[in-house]
């Protein structure tokens, strides 16, 4: 008996900055196995070259992640996991160019909304864990871009799932992803 290939399932983490994305997605992907693809991954590669923003910058972006989730599928992978923080040098297309990429290869897109109290965002803004990778640790900028707009989820797709990360910790809001969603680990997906 031939065991048929399952089509990737994309959980696609979204909130501001400091929301907690990353520090979340590793710990669902423990729970679940899932492979981790988050976004500063494509941004730090691309910020050695060009400056955030720029044209080059936002189409090399752009390119990588549909690159990866359209080689993440046809290599069928079960399940990936990617964070993303909504911002306006995205273009507005990304979204529906995603969910194109995905179901087009008979895949599954769960978009999750991590959300966390604006005081609780700028309190974590110059925190440590967010040297590793380069991302927005200026509260000054960071209040000047919230107050312009910039971070806005209103675009976004409604969520199969919104958790505040500043009532849930990381282990526990991956607990709760598992769990609201019915997640099992692709071990599973692929040999049932």
């Amino acid at each position: 008996m031939s065991i048929l290939p399952c089509p990737m399932q994309l959980l696609f983490l979204y909130g501001q900055p400091a929301t907690g994305k990353l520090t979340v997605a590793k710990e669902l992907a423990a729970l679940t196995g899932y492979k981790l693809f988050h976004n500063h991954l494509a941004v730090d590669l691309l910020l050695s070259v060009f400056d955030f923003g720029s044209a080059p910058f936002i189409q090399l972006r752009e390119e990588i992640w549909l690159s990866v989730f359209t080689a993440a599928c046809e290599a069928q992978i079960p399940g990936l996991i990617f964070t993303f923080a909504p911002e306006t040098t995205v273009h507005p297309e990304f979204i529906s160019n995603t969910i194109q990429t995905v179901e087009k290869h008979g895949g599954e897109l769960i978009f999750v909304e991590l959300t966390c109290p604006l005081d609780e965002l700028k309190r974590r803004m110059a925190s440590e864990s967010r040297v590793q990778y380069q991302k927005l640790r200026d509260l000054a900028l960071f209040e000047q871009l919230h107050a312009a707009g910039v971070f806005s989820t209103a675009h976004m797709p409604r969520p199969a799932l919104s958790i505040d990360t500043s009532i849930h910790p990381p282990a526990g809001a991956a607990e709760a992803i598992v769990r609201e969603l019915k997640l099992q680990s692709p071990s599973h997906l692929a040999n049932p």
